[in-house]
């Protein structure tokens, strides 16, 4: 049996940084561990700070949510991600799943 370990944070060229996670341990479509599975969605985590484009995918179920940056944001859809990637001006290091993109732009077009 395969186990994912955790991916290194994600740090962008603006400086901006997040956890990206996928597994079956996370909020994640599919949840399976897998080093070449291409995820619709993925689980964010800890923002360095408040992004817009996550905002709608903060996790409920808290009488007090937590801060955008103490907040964890599960189903990320793949664009969205890629989307704020972009934003931020790429990656400069660290680790993310593969994003099956090619989804997005199939269910975009219908």
């Amino acid at each position: 049996m395969f186990l994912q370990p955790a991916r290194k944070r994600v740090v962008c060229k603006d400086g901006f940084n997040v956890s990206i996670q996928a597994s079956e341990h996370h909020y994640c479509t599919p949840r399976i561990d897998g080093a070449y599975t291409e995820y619709d969605d993925v689980e964010l985590g800890f923002p360095s700070e408040e992004e817009p484009l996550i905002n709608e995918y903060i996790e409920d179920g808290y009488d007090e949510p937590d801060p955008p940056t103490e907040s964890v944001y599960p189903h990320v859809p793949a664009n969205v991600v890629k989307k704020m990637i972009d934003k931020h001006g790429g990656i400069i290091e660290g680790e993310m799943p593969k994003l099956n993109l090619a989804k997005v732009v199939q269910e975009e077009l219908i």
